[in-house]
């Protein structure tokens, strides 16, 4: 299996150059990834350097902690659209969910994905932070709110994508939600075995290096 079109090709360190993000997508054009997945200082360089070619602009909403109000994400969002985010990745408020407090997570989820007018949103749920029941729960809201995709993590929390985490969503979601792994995924073996599990999307810092090892192996 080529794993090229499941992968958005991430970089979000705190240090990320200019110089880095101009390589990354460089190489995301070349081994014709999904996305490049950038913090919103990036967005409009990314845009200009992408827009020739099928990779999309990611960006994210609330990140890392996914604490902000409901009114920040939306104006986050739609300035990263302006700036020519195709797709938004959204953390959503981890006080709110262990609060219980599921009518704030639908009406944040719903008022952030009617403010980018049809572009993908993404809603983290930062799986190592929750019960089974939580995670139960958050899929059927996105289930109810028909985001595009539900992603496992930030890459920033105590833990990253679970194998199991992505099993038990992809037992609860329905046809229309797709799934989205992130966070310490390192291997072309941890994305298979996530694409099996349920995935459709991958997020990861080390595509290219995924790619070279499966080159020299061959």
């Amino acid at each position: 299996m080529e794993i090229n079109s499941y992968i958005d090709y991430t970089n979000l360190k705190t240090t990320a150059t200019l110089e880095e993000i101009t390589k990354m997508c460089e190489d995301a054009m070349k081994y014709h990834f999904a996305s490049v997945c950038v913090h919103p200082y990036y967005v409009k360089l990314v845009h200009e350097l992408l827009k020739d070619s099928t990779v999309a602009v990611t960006t994210v909403v609330g990140f890392p902690m996914g604490m902000n109000t409901t009114n920040v994400k939306q104006y986050e969002a739609i300035e990263a659209i302006n700036d020519g985010a195709d797709e938004i990745d959204m953390v959503i408020n981890m006080g709110a969910v262990k609060n219980k407090d599921y009518d704030y997570i639908k009406s944040e989820i719903e008022e952030v994905r009617d403010a980018i007018d049809g572009k993908i949103l993404k809603v983290i749920i930062e799986t190592c932070y929750l019960t089974d029941e939580e995670i139960i729960k958050l899929t059927e809201i996105c289930n109810e709110t028909f985001v595009h995709f539900i992603k496992t993590s930030t890459g920033f929390g105590s833990a990253g994508a679970n194998i199991e985490d992505v099993k038990l969503i992809h037992q609860h979601k329905n046809d229309v939600l797709e799934i989205k792994a992130s966070g310490g995924i390192k291997t072309e073996q941890e994305v298979l075995a996530f694409i099996e599990a349920g995935a459709t999307r991958i997020g990861t810092s080390h595509a290219v290096e995924m790619i070279n090892e499966k080159r020299e192996e061959q």
